[in-house]
């Protein structure tokens, strides 16, 4: 082989290295988002599930008590 046939084999298999680098970190990338986008779903489903919590929970306050403040007099046992 010539002197410029073996740098171009060599800067061939430079390319291929390089080419085979990208592909493996694309890879990776590619495993990355698939398991964000997974994480993300699971989150996802986590808020709805709390707001429908919030939504149960708020109708089980009654209609004027929703601040929280009360007569302390209003929770005594009937018998006082």
């Amino acid at each position: 082989m010539s002197a410029s046939g073996a740098d171009a084999a060599a800067e061939v298999r430079v390319l291929e290295a390089r080419v085979t680098e990208l592909e493996i970190k694309a890879s990776f990338a590619e495993d990355l988002v698939d398991h964000l986008n997974a994480q993300v779903a699971r989150q996802q489903e986590q808020i709805d599930a709390l707001v429908r919590e919030i939504a149960q929970l708020r109708k089980q306050v009654p209609e004027g008590r929703g601040d929280g403040a009360g007569s302390l007099r209003d929770e005594l046992p009937p018998h006082y």
